[in-house]
């Protein structure tokens, strides 16, 4: 009799652990094809644009539930192209990104948080030239079915993550202020 009452009482006891179980966030794959990690600076006066060819992306988002995402974005410093050969061939050397030593930049979001409508922020950490910094990423994103659509900008200061030294560190040629472009097109996975 006991254990008839026992049995019953099971999920009633159960029901506080599941309503009190994380939220978990779907996948995305990211297409990096479609989509642009992109920055930009100026220099000499003269502004200019540039992106990454390789880079990676994994997410994990869930718009009812933001703060349960995740994201991780692997950048290869080397394939840094802003159009200029000069430019070009001094980005991965010691004074800029140093890619012998640091080949790669990264990002990690551990969460993200809605702002209204269809603006968030991620904030994460950010490490260039083994500098970790918190930076929050804000961004807008478009969701239409299994597909989506995320735009950000984010103004950093070179030189906090040691890109630039000796001679480049004064600001004087490029400016310190530059600027990190997401665009980034996913599908929800399993879809």
């Amino acid at each position: 009799m006991k254990f008839r009452y026992l049995l019953a009482a099971l999920p009633l006891a159960a029901a506080p652990l599941l309503a009190a179980a994380p939220a978990t966030a779907a996948d995305w794959a990211v297409d990096t094809a479609k989509s642009r990690l992109g920055f930009s600076g100026v220099q000499t006066g003269a502004p200019f644009q540039g992106g990454f060819g390789k880079w990676s992306a994994e997410i994990a988002f869930d718009p009812a539930h933001p703060e349960a995402g995740h994201a991780q974005v692997t950048i290869d410093l080397a394939s840094a192209r802003s159009g200029d050969p000069q430019r070009d061939g001094a980005l991965p050397q010691t004074d800029w990104f140093n890619v012998k030593q640091f080949p790669e930049a990264r990002f990690e979001a551990t969460g993200f948080v809605a702002k209204g409508g269809n603006a968030y922020e991620a904030p994460g950490k950010l490490t260039i030239r083994g500098i970790a910094k918190d930076v929050v990423l804000p961004f807008t994103l478009e969701i239409t079915g299994d597909k989506a659509e995320a735009k950000g900008h984010l103004n950093l200061v070179r030189t906090g993550f040691g890109v630039g030294q000796g001679v480049w560190a004064t600001g004087e040629w490029v400016a310190l202020d530059v600027g990190v472009d997401v665009d980034l097109v996913a599908t929800k996975s399993g879809s």
